[in-house]
């Protein structure tokens, strides 16, 4: 008999890219409003995107089975 499915956390896929290694890609929060009182430097560095930390990662591969 074969195994169930699993599905996809939709929430999760939209949120979390997976890198050639192996590891997971994220965005930055605090960038999508009340920017007047964040220093441009700061704004700038939270364009950028970030990894996922290691402590996190078990759980991002549990909601993304097929990534």
């Amino acid at each position: 008999m074969a195994t169930h499915k699993r599905k996809t956390h939709r929430g999760a896929a939209k949120r979390f890219t997976i890198t050639a290694s192996g590891k997971f890609k994220r965005g930055n929060a605090m960038k999508r409003h009340i920017l007047t009182k964040k220093a441009s430097n700061r704004k700038r560095q939270l364009a950028k995107s970030g990894l996922v930390a290691k402590a996190d990662q078990a759980t991002v591969r549990q909601m993304l089975p097929y990534a």
